[in-house]
């Protein structure tokens, strides 16, 4: 038997593989394109990215400007709409005249004796109506007029103050819509003249012309009303009130000195320093000489023999007198 391991033709069975260069070549050149893809990419990605990052910023920062400038705009057609009603714009919230003058017309046609004439009316509708928005109106007593002067300032604050606490209640329950309050009265009538002179001894003191009356000991200040009361701004006040004019009578030297010093004493932030205040049955002496001492002549801009009117201005605290005539006459 033969031994092939001897036969020269025999060759080894290992095989030897030989790698082209070429080949080597092509896969690196293949995972180069491949990394040049993925970087360009990123960098695709990263550029959109801080584009898309500054359109918003530049989009948000616009849509910021453009809101601002709108809300600066409106809020400026809301002041300029506020200004026009804080500074005369009352007459778009006051009843139409034709409705003004009928009310007026009814009201002094009624069949009463209690009652005002249509000029008298007409006079404190004017200034009602005038009256900056919203009008704060003070009313002494209430009367044939009570439901007239509410309606007149539909848009206001209408206070009532009688001196019959039965029958503030029952216009308060009759009529919901009326706001109204009772004080008691000390004073009388027969002793107007003396209180007047008290008052004017103490104008130093406890009767002030500018004070806060729910304090006050004043003879003639209503220190009684509900206490929110002395920090209202009042634009109109009417003396009406109390009811009676015989010597038991409770007179109206309170509601005059008190409306004198209520009007004086508005405060500084008060929409106009000025303060209509009207006296009915002005003839009368006790009426006539406290509105004198405590209004002033030099402050009276109408009088028709039952209704006086006076316009009164906000007063510096450290003045003592009523009234500048009677202090340059002395």
């Amino acid at each position: 038997m033969k031994n092939n391991n001897n036969n020269p033709n025999n060759t080894n069975n290992t095989k030897l593989i030989l790698l082209h260069p070429y080949i080597l070549k092509q896969g690196s050149s293949n995972r180069l394109w491949i990394l040049a893809f993925i970087s360009l990419f990123t960098l695709i990605f990263l550029l959109t990215l801080i584009y898309t990052r500054d359109s918003f910023s530049t989009s948000l920062n616009s849509s910021s400007s453009s809101s601002a400038s709108t809300a600066t705009t409106i809020g400026g057609a809301v002041v300029t709409a506020a200004h026009a009603v804080m500074s005369g714009g009352a007459a778009q919230y006051a009843l139409p005249k034709n409705v003004m003058s009928t009310l007026l017309h009814y009201s002094s046609n009624a069949n009463t004796t209690e009652k005002m004439q249509l000029s008298e009316t007409k006079t404190i509708s004017d200034v009602l109506r005038r009256c900056t928005y919203p009008c704060n109106f003070l009313v002494f007593g209430l009367t044939h007029e009570t439901l007239l002067w509410r309606a007149l300032n539909n848009h206001g604050r209408t206070v009532f103050i009688d001196e019959n606490r039965y029958y503030a209640a029952y216009m308060e329950e009759k009529h919901p819509e009326i706001e109204a309050y009772d004080v008691q009265y000390t004073t009388k009538l027969r002793d107007y003249k003396e209180l007047i002179a008290s008052v004017k001894e103490q104008a130093h003191n406890e009767c002030k012309p500018v004070q806060n009356l729910l304090f006050s000991e004043c003879k003639l200040g209503l220190n009684d009303l509900p206490n929110q009361f002395y920090d209202i701004d009042w634009d109109v006040i009417l003396v009406d009130g109390p009811r009676g004019h015989w010597h038991a009578a409770p007179g109206r030297m309170s509601t005059i000195f008190t409306a004198g010093v209520l009007a004086r004493s508005k405060k500084a932030t008060a929409r106009s320093g000025k303060t209509h205040v009207f006296v009915h049955d002005y003839n009368l002496d006790p009426q006539r000489v406290s509105s004198e001492e405590f209004l002033c002549k030099e402050n009276m801009v109408e009088n028709n023999g039952m209704l006086a009117h006076f316009v009164l201005e906000r007063m510096d605290e450290n003045c003592f007198e009523f009234c500048h005539s009677k202090k340059n006459s002395s």
